[in-house]
């Protein structure tokens, strides 16, 4: 009898059908119940008070409003082309050029000097680098005023100071003169900027003596790279906000005089709002648009390069342009600082030739270490104090105007001290203004819209770093463009859409519009700051079964 082997038959289980809630986990990502719910406010700000007044902006530059019938009619592209035959926007695009590349330019050497000098061994460094910085925390409008004040031919005090100096011979009309106008404002712009150009650079400086120190097998190229990187960005921010520079301007001159200070944001108000003629006032603010938009990609690829770096990346046509560009850069850097490299080795020859007369060799040094030291302190403070001086001047001329009467002022007595010193200033607007209505106001619409502002940052930015969701990759460049973006872009069909809501003139208006403008910017911040913290603590938290909203409140 022949034994079969008995094979047991093998039973398939029947696939479970993937449950809805899996799919859509798997479509939207892991956390995209809550991650929506927490940047639902950030996407309704920026969808109805960002994008869609940018749109709306692009379809108004098509259009052109009738005052005898009063009917809006389309035009097409007619407010583009008749730009480029009006002399008053080619003169408003020549100025806006010209103030751009002075202003970038003095204000990169000048920051840059003071950063390698606050960089350098120096008494008093920190209370220098503070001194430096006070510019940046000086509203707009204050700067305006003080130096209107400073440049006034009749009561200010520059001219006294240059006809003291035998400079000019008589008083000038910086504001009024249409010669000497653009060169005014132009001077004020660097004496506003000089602190963001000092900080960024000072930090980029500071970074390459970390990375030189730690690690004793880098040569110092990845260094200079990284530093190269930093000026980059610098020079990209502060060119945008340069070329759209509206607020300033407009308070010292309005444009003027006969429009040599009339930059193309300023022609664009004058169009729009003055001129109730929103559809070319569109078209002027959205004829410089392509050229922003490239800079903002540019810039975007700069500032998320790090981040992108961390993971695996496919070289694609945007990683071949910013490659590119950054070449152009580069050589462009190198240009510019060859000037100044060549006046370095012509010092260093110098001071070989003078050793050798001195000392007869040109290895022997003609001070001792010690006296060297003093030297190159004392040469350093030399080359800060002048800046300083231009840094420092607005604050004393306004305190030392403050303390003076209005007589006082009218006749000019003792133009640079108060003579007497009075608290009559003082007493006027503290008792004779409702000045502690505008502060409350002040104080009331700064505390809500940084409340509502930080609230929907935090939301947003704790959404993009620790919850995985469909659409956040998408989000973060949007922020970052949307924090990128001139205002003068969307100034005009926000004020629109602010008018046909009624809002203007009133509180709603100042705290619907600055969380616009700063939300994002915080977003961009606290996504950094969330960054830094480790996530295992949040993930130690819910473990022990907190909640994910208490681990956003309680933890982070």
């Amino acid at each position: 009898m022949v034994d079969h082997a008995q094979v047991s038959p093998v039973i398939e289980r029947p696939m479970r059908p993937m449950s809805m809630a899996r799919r859509v986990r798997g479509i939207f990502g892991r956390d995209w119940k809550i991650a929506y719910l927490f940047v639902l406010p950030m996407v309704l700000l920026m969808a109805g008070l960002i994008f869609w007044p940018f749109i709306s902006a692009i379809l108004m530059s098509m259009t052109t409003f009738n005052f005898q019938t009063g009917d809006t009619m389309q035009v097409g592209l007619r407010n583009y082309q008749r730009l480029y035959t009006n002399s008053d926007y080619l003169l408003s695009l020549s100025n806006t050029i010209n103030f751009t590349f002075w202003s970038l330019s003095i204000k990169f050497v000048t920051g840059m000097i003071i950063a390698m000098i606050l960089h350098s061994k120096l008494p008093w460094r920190n209370l220098m680098s503070a001194i430096m910085l006070l510019p940046w925390i000086v509203p707009e409008i204050v700067t305006a005023l003080a130096w209107k004040s400073i440049y006034d031919p009749l009561f200010g005090g520059l001219n006294p100071i240059l006809q003291g100096m035998g400079v000019i011979d008589k008083p000038l009309g910086w504001l009024s003169d249409s010669n000497l106008a653009l060169g005014s404002v132009i001077a004020v712009n660097v004496w506003k900027g000089i602190p963001f150009f000092t900080l960024l650079l000072l930090a980029g400086l500071k970074a390459i003596d970390t990375e030189l120190y730690e690690s004793a097998e880098v040569d110092g190229a990845n260094a200079v790279q990284r530093f190269r990187y930093v000026i980059l960005v610098v020079l990209l921010l502060s060119f945008i906000s340069t070329f759209n520079q509206f607020g300033l301007i407009f308070l010292m001159t309005g444009g003027g005089p006969s429009g040599a200070t009339r930059l193309y944001s300023i022609l664009a108000y004058e169009k729009a709002i003055g001129s109730l003629q929103y559809g070319p006032g569109s078209a002027i603010a959205l004829s410089v648009a392509p050229l922003m938009a490239f800079l903002i990609y540019l810039l975007s690829k700069y500032m998320r390069h790090d981040e992108r770096a961390a993971g695996v990346q496919k070289k694609g046509v945007g990683h071949s342009i910013g490659k590119f560009f950054g070449g152009v850069f580069s050589a462009v850097l190198d240009v510019f600082f060859w000037p100044f490299d060549m006046l370095n080795r012509g010092f260093e020859k110098l001071g070989l030739s003078l050793r050798r007369r001195l000392t007869g060799s040109s290895q022997k040094p003609v001070f001792k270490p010690e006296g060297r030291e003093r030297m190159g302190i004392g040469m350093r403070i030399l080359i800060l104090l002048p800046i300083m001086a231009f840094v420092l001047f607005p604050f004393y001329w306004v305190l030392i105007t403050s303390f003076k009467t209005t007589t006082q002022i009218s006749q000019r007595q003792s133009i640079f001290w108060p003579d007497p010193p009075t608290l009559h200033q003082y007493q006027e607007l503290i008792f004779g203004s409702p000045f502690l209505v505008w502060l409350g106001n002040s104080i009331l619409v700064a505390t809500v819209a940084t409340i509502i502002s930080v609230a929907i940052a935090a939301l947003a930015a704790y959404a993009l770093t620790r919850l995985k969701f469909l659409g956040a990759g998408l989000l973060t460049t949007a922020i970052l463009i949307t924090y990128l973006l001139p205002g003068t872009l969307i100034f005009i069909p926000l004020y629109q859409t602010l008018s046909d809501m009624g809002l203007i003139n009133s509180y709603g208006a100042l705290l619907v519009t600055y969380p616009t403008f700063l939300v994002p910017f915080a977003t961009w911040v606290l996504i950094g700051y969330f960054r830094s913290i480790p996530v295992e603590l949040e993930e130690a938290a819910m473990i022990d079964g907190a909640s994910r909203l208490y681990a956003f409140v309680r933890i982070t």
